[in-house]
């Protein structure tokens, strides 16, 4: 795929009714159980980051057999990560991560409880899957100001741990704000009048992005997510400088060398809520969010 300063594969893939793998209603109990706690996931509040790690902790427990807790120290708070592995170990790693922290004081319901349920109902998904990749699922903290793009972010901490360790990544695909949808004409916004030509001003699809057309993991991952016809999809390579393009837990793979995608709803460009204490499990699209999460679990399982 060649890459030129909006180099975009154009799919026009709509949604077909097929067989749907996620469950809604583990899918609302995650939001519900993730959300919901007395005071907001915020960098500030250590004891209910903690609370909600343990959450996930314990889902990913009823999935897999290895599952563990990251921990590192900011400003002599301890904060964590939580990763839970599938497939063979002498296989290539794919990373799948998902911050669990928020911006203020607010639900942050699409930001980013929706990318974390996405990786609760995939262990569910894969808990018996014969994958052909080792497959890591990882909970990060502190993606949110005032860390964000410094090297305390949970996924920093992750990305330079495979580092250094040497792990033969194949590539990382964060999942960043995948449940809001519109189908109302205007609600999508781009940060080029070329995206408005090609993919419309109906915010009724999800994007794959990347900063990397050429690699053969995000061609593969790209090519494989777009055509899977279970939820329109369109792919997105861009450099970095585009707004947007690295605001999310994949920029720190990058960072270190790492092959890396994004699977977003494109944030701010259709969810005015973004950030705001709007932001309520009332605005998710819990259908259109269960397609994603389907989309994705079948795009792994074919890789």
């Amino acid at each position: 795929m060649k890459q030129t300063y909006f180099s975009l594969l154009f799919f026009s893939i709509f949604s077909l009714n097929l067989f749907s793998q996620t469950s809604t209603s583990e899918i609302e109990n995650h939001l519900d159980k993730i959300i919901n706690t007395e005071k907001p996931r915020n960098y500030k509040n250590v004891e209910t980051l903690n609370e909600v790690s343990q959450y996930i902790y314990d889902e990913f427990c009823k999935n897999s057999a290895e599952v563990k807790f990251q921990d590192y120290k900011v400003n002599k708070n301890n904060y964590r990560n939580v990763i839970a592995y599938f497939g063979p170990e002498d296989k290539k790693t794919i990373v799948i991560g998902a911050h669990y922290d928020v911006c203020g004081d607010q639900d942050g319901a699409d930001d980013n409880a929706s990318g974390v349920v996405g990786l609760l109902e995939l262990s569910r998904l894969l808990k018996n899957e014969k994958l052909n990749y080792r497959v890591e699922l990882v909970a990060y903290s502190l993606e949110e100001p005032p860390f964000f793009r410094t090297k305390n972010m949970g996924s920093y901490i992750h990305a330079a741990s495979l580092k250094k360790n040497k792990i033969d990544v194949f590539g990382m695909i964060s999942l960043e704000m995948i449940g809001y949808f519109d189908n109302k004409e205007n609600s999508q916004s781009y940060p080029s009048p070329e995206m408005k030509q090609m993919f419309g001003t109906k915010a009724d699809f999800i994007t794959v992005v990347s900063n990397d057309g050429e690699s053969k993991f995000n061609t593969k991952f790209m090519k494989h997510f777009v055509n899977q016809n279970i939820i329109k999809a369109f792919p997105i390579v861009a450099p970095s400088s585009v707004q947007g393009i690295d605001f999310s837990d994949h920029l720190n793979y990058w960072k270190f060398g790492f092959n890396a995608v994004m699977i977003t709803d494109t944030a701010f460009f259709r969810n005015k809520n973004y950030h705001e204490h709007s932001d309520t499990i009332e605005t998710l699209d819990i259908n259109k969010m269960s397609k994603v999460i389907d989309n994705l679990y079948q795009t792994l399982i074919q890789l």
